[in-house]
């Protein structure tokens, strides 16, 4: 598999993950916040582990049933994008 695939799958999740949390800490300092449109676009784009560790670690938007109906589809769309892009990958390598 592409190391360098699995490196900024793993960047995307860990900035979703550090956006959570920042998120997080601005709700309870009452500062400016982080859209969800852009928690939901992070977890579209293949953070979805991310978000899920945030809800869960932070207990950030966790008891907001409407929130939580989209980043499903979110994680869901980002995980089949990156299944599609990596299954696409893996069909045309090369064959010694």
């Amino acid at each position: 598999m592409n190391i360098a695939l699995i490196s900024i799958l793993a960047a995307v999740n860990l900035w979703t993950f550090v956006t959570w949390g920042l998120d997080k800490r601005r709700a309870v300092r009452q500062a400016p916040r982080t859209p969800e449109s852009t928690l939901l676009l992070l977890a579209a784009v293949g953070g979805g582990v991310g978000a899920w560790l945030g809800v869960r670690l932070f207990r950030h938007k966790s008891s907001k049933k409407s929130f939580l109906l989209p980043l499903i589809v979110a994680t869901i769309v980002g995980g089949l994008a990156w299944y599609t892009i990596l299954d696409l990958l893996w069909q045309t390598k090369p064959t010694a």
